[in-house]
């Protein structure tokens, strides 16, 4: 494919980064000329400096022949003219990045399809629901679902004393003869691998499991986690993801949000109904004792500063808070984050890649996840008629190697992805895979 991605900064380049091994021909349209000069010297990406919102430097990065523009700026308004303007120019598909809550809207998606845009992405509202399912499913780090949750990605960290420690598959196969999950993928000491037969599972691992929903409580057992109730809350960062979430947690839980921006403490008063807001700055550490934070269930860390957002989470384990959750930016500091003692790393880049990446495979994959601190994505792919995919049982099919089917959804019934079964025609099938498989995944379903 023909990509043109318009990015301001660090979501474009992730991207771009993202998509570069894939095959395409990408270009960048950014304004920063020091950004575009250490893309040149770090790849071999087209770039054009400008403003993405001029047909002149639109028709110099050739959109007339772009099968996807992606506009990923900070400022909305020039997503969305940039993604408008593209169109009109001939480029296939666009997408744009948006901020502010009314531009998702039912009837303002409507308007804007009509001027010719085929997609929107807000990452600040797919963090905070992110944030929100990780408050439901407490025993979990990280939380994906497939065809409305017929099945699920969960991402555990084994504690000490789990049962599955020092178990290999084989061995819990045998113990336990009915498990509706599977393990599709360990994280250990900054390496992932595909889990078989005779590997075992050990003491801080970070296993990816795809379950069905019925298989929970087993699944959370055997991992030795024990589900939280969650109810006073304490969020830490006023802008979108924090103003986001405690709305939407507001009427269900005891929400305390932290803000040291006054103007800001007011607007949030004015948009928050039940949520106690509060002016200061969460580093002090008596501002969080006085708001009694060895009382707190959940402490969310969601400022525009990484380091406050880790530094802070990591304060509110030395008080005993049970769950910690951080906006962490720098992708670099994800898998550090994760073994500190955090629960859960949100990152921006990562929810728009997972949203946006998809645009640029076939029409058989209808939803993926970016998984956060592992070079790998979870897809879900259709499996077409006539596709090599439906041909053989899945122990005789060809899967690229750093690939593993992991469940199947067939109509309104799920299933966990074993030797013997047969994947039939229209079939949703979730497949877990490393960076180097996914095309030949794609193709295994064309």
């Amino acid at each position: 494919m023909n990509i043109i991605i318009a990015g301001d900064g660090e979501v474009g380049l992730y991207l771009a980064q993202a998509l570069v091994n894939s095959n395409h021909n990408i270009t960048i349209v950014d304004p920063q000329e020091d950004l575009l000069k250490m893309i040149e010297t770090h790849t071999d990406l087209m770039t054009i400096m400008g403003d993405s919102t001029t047909i002149e430097v639109l028709q110099r990065a050739n959109v007339r022949k772009a099968d996807l523009v992606i506009s990923v700026v900070h400022d909305e308004h020039i997503n969305l003219m940039t993604a408008i303007m593209a169109k009109k120019l001939g480029a296939k598909k666009v997408i744009a990045r948006v901020n502010t809550m009314e531009n998702l809207s039912a009837e303002n998606w409507k308007i804007y399809q009509e001027l010719g845009i085929d997609g929107l992405v807000s990452p600040e509202d797919i963090a905070a629901h992110e944030i929100i399912t990780l408050l439901k499913q407490t025993a979990a780090t990280e939380v994906f679902d497939f065809s409305g949750g017929k099945l699920q990605l969960f991402m555990i960290k084994l504690e000490k004393g789990a049962p599955v420690i020092d178990k290999s598959l084989n061995e819990i196969a045998s113990e336990y003869k009915y498990l509706d999950f599977r393990a599709i993928a360990i994280h250990r000491k900054r390496e992932t691998f595909i889990p078989y037969g005779n590997d075992t599972f050990k003491e801080n691992d970070l296993a990816y499991v795809i379950t069905k929903p019925e298989a929970i409580d087993n699944l959370l057992h055997l991992g030795g986690k024990v589900p939280l109730k969650i109810h006073n809350v304490m969020i830490v960062g006023g802008g979108r993801v924090g103003r986001i979430a405690a709305k939407r947690l507001e009427n269900d839980m005891n929400i305390k949000l932290i803000e040291k921006d006054k103007d800001r403490c007011i607007l949030l008063t004015d948009y928050l109904d039940d949520a106690l807001v509060i002016n200061g700055d969460a580093r002090n550490i008596q501002l969080l004792e006085d708001e009694d934070i060895r009382n707190i269930d959940a402490f969310i860390a969601v400022t525009n500063n990484t380091e406050t957002n880790i530094l802070t989470c990591l304060q509110a384990r030395t008080y005993g808070v049970k769950k910690t959750i951080a906006l962490v930016e720098n992708i670099d500091y994800i898998d550090i984050s994760q073994n500190i003692g955090i629960d859960t790393i949100i990152n921006k880049k990562l929810i728009a890649a997972s949203y946006m990446v998809r645009y640029t495979m076939g029409a058989e994959v209808t939803s993926l996840k970016c998984l956060s601190g592992i070079d790998a994505d979870a897809m879900e792919l259709i499996a077409r008629p006539g596709s090599a995919v439906t041909r053989k049982l899945i122990k005789n099919l060809n899967i690229p190697e750093g690939s593993i089917i992991g469940g199947v959804v067939r109509g309104e019934d799920s299933y966990i992805a074993m030797g013997d079964f047969q994947i039939e025609e229209n079939d949703k099938v979730v497949v877990f895979a490393l960076p180097n498989a996914i095309h030949k995944i794609e193709k295994l379903f064309h």
